[in-house]
């Protein structure tokens, strides 16, 4: 494998993988650019990124600028790494022409999704979420468009029928360092995205974790291994906010309005089947089981929820 001289571009988790996976082969590593430290904790106390973390265990230099669009100074600055690629996996900043066009292989993306299908910020979670069979990882040529570079390299990763993000994530974020190797050591030709299948995965917020009880089980029940750890799925009852973090689809012998619990299990009515919790939070607490749950709250059966 020829040893190049690169930067890699990223930030959390699923990106260190990677970052192990190129420092480990050999390669010249001349910058690793994170996002900067931010306020994290009880006591806001500013915090490196896990990418940041790794570097400066590898003994790697870190640059985190906080804004790479317009900065001309940094443009020049990572002109001058004189590098031969840039790796590029959830940065969290969109780099501009100049960027792009600056090493002489250009810039390569760990994507999380098999291209074209859901570009975006959230792929993992939104395959799971549409009941995706399979999901994957692409390397990117990147371009100045949304995840719409030619692609050079696609692996894939099945999804188990209660697989849930953190799963998924780790073994999409290995394979990403698998693939990102493979890709520079072959360098084989970029072949141009399709335009049929194109779809697109939102950015998540809070919001996005609310139960609709209305929907079907099965849905929910992927909503609930979709959004958690982060933003979470959570319902409102007794003028508090409880957090779902497992549950298992079941079905339902008769109708019953949505949002019924059924039974001590807890067992809910959904808008087709029901959904029964099997991990419950309140505000400020642990996790806990159901049945340890609900010896200090009531779900009394037959109450309806919001």
């Amino acid at each position: 494998m020829k040893k190049l001289r690169l930067a890699f571009m990223g930030s959390p988790d699923f990106s260190v993988p990677a970052l192990r996976a190129l420092h480990a082969a050999g390669h010249e590593i001349a910058a690793v650019y994170t996002q900067p430290p931010r306020p994290a904790g009880r006591g806001q106390k500013e915090t490196p990124c896990p990418v940041h973390r790794a570097a400066l265990e590898l003994t790697l230099p870190v640059r985190h600028p906080v804004r790479v669009r317009r900065d001309t100074a940094e443009h020049e600055a990572f002109r001058a790494l004189d590098l031969d690629v840039a790796v590029v996996a959830a940065y969290g900043l969109i780099l501009p022409r100049e960027m792009l066009d600056a090493p002489r292989r250009g810039c390569l993306n760990i994507h999380a999704s098999l291209l074209p299908r859901w570009r975006g910020a959230g792929p993992i979670q939104a395959a799971i979420l549409a009941g995706d069979a399979e999901t994957g990882i692409t390397i990117m040529q990147m371009d100045e468009g949304l995840d719409t570079g030619p692609m050079l390299l696609k692996g894939s990763v099945p999804i188990g029928p209660r697989d849930g993000t953190p799963a998924v994530h780790d073994a999409l974020a290995e394979l990403g360092g698998q693939l990102i190797l493979q890709a520079l050591d072959e360098n084989p030709a970029a072949v141009p995205q399709p335009e049929a299948g194109v779809t697109y995965a939102p950015k998540l917020s809070k919001p996005d974790g609310a139960l609709d009880w209305s929907q079907d089980a099965a849905a929910l029940d992927r909503r609930i291994r979709a959004l958690n750890p982060w933003p979470g799925t959570y319902f409102q009852h007794g003028g508090e906010v409880l957090r779902v973090l497992e549950a298992e689809p079941e079905p339902l012998d008769a109708p019953v309005p949505p949002g019924t619990v059924l039974d001590a299990g807890p067992r809910i009515a959904c808008g087709q089947g029901a959904l029964r919790l099997l991990r419950l939070q309140r505000a400020g607490r642990g996790t806990m089981p159901a049945e340890a749950f609900l010896r200090g709250y009531a779900l009394p059966p037959g109450s309806r929820l919001g």
